[in-house]
């Protein structure tokens, strides 16, 4: 299978704070770095939570590929505790969507939430890419 995009790192930020109107708000950012076919890149992205704030950042710019993901959506999201206590792994499903009515689920399993989620959202990107054709890349790792 091709390999569109290596992720060399990502981070997530949450932020509780007060706003300027004196609201109480949440807020999440995330930083993705990326190598696509040899180019290094860097995408931010908010969101309302981690999870939409890395679908967010990752999206945003995936060099050439990044047509092939512009009708990609998050359809649904379910998180299962797979063992018992605070330090439980956790499996993340996600249901994806695109433009053309097609649909697919992608799973990330990990003791971090944050990284279980990060696997099935850069899982359904790539499937999607395979799925439509992209070209593969071409340097190969």
């Amino acid at each position: 299978m091709p390999e569109f995009f290596l992720v060399e790192s990502f981070r997530v930020l949450v932020e509780r704070r007060y706003n300027a109107t004196g609201d109480l708000v949440t807020v999440s950012e995330a930083t993705v770095k990326v190598d696509v076919d040899g180019e290094k890149l860097i995408s931010v992205g908010e969101g309302n939570g981690p999870v939409n704030a890395l679908d967010q950042a990752l999206r945003k710019d995936l060099g050439k590929y990044s047509p092939f993901i512009e009708d990609l959506r998050l359809a649904d999201f379910k998180v299962r505790i797979l063992t018992s206590g605070t330090d439980a792994v956790t499996r993340v499903m996600i249901e994806s969507a695109d433009g053309k009515g097609n649909r697919w689920f992608t799973v990330g399993v990990s003791p971090n939430i944050v990284d279980a989620s990060f696997e099935a959202l850069s899982d359904s990107i790539i499937y999607k890419l395979l799925r439509d054709g992209a070209p593969a890349p071409v340097k190969q790792r």
